[in-house]
């Protein structure tokens, strides 16, 4: 009876412990999940980030596309023979 007395309180010191990982231990599934939700999903944000990145490539590519045009134009201009080709 007296070893009970002794060991009531130490189980109570160490009980907090285990309430520690039994608590981790039931919510980390759920942490593993949201964090796969997270990885698996694109926030208002990232989408935005990725679209200003599209448009500015797109404009770049325009960009060329359009200068290799007008020099193109300017060519053909000289070859006709025209004095003010822009």
């Amino acid at each position: 009876m007296r070893r009970m007395m002794w060991a009531t309180p130490l189980l109570l010191l160490a009980l907090p412990g285990c309430v520690r990982t039994v608590a981790s231990v039931v919510t980390a599934p759920v942490r593993a999940g949201s964090q796969v939700v997270d990885w698996t999903t694109t926030s208002q944000e990232e989408a935005d980030r990725n679209y200003g990145r599209k448009m500015r490539k797109q404009e770049a590519r325009e960009g060329k596309e359009r200068k290799k045009a007008d020099k193109e134009r300017r060519k053909q201009c000289r070859e006709a023979g025209y004095d003010n080709c822009g």
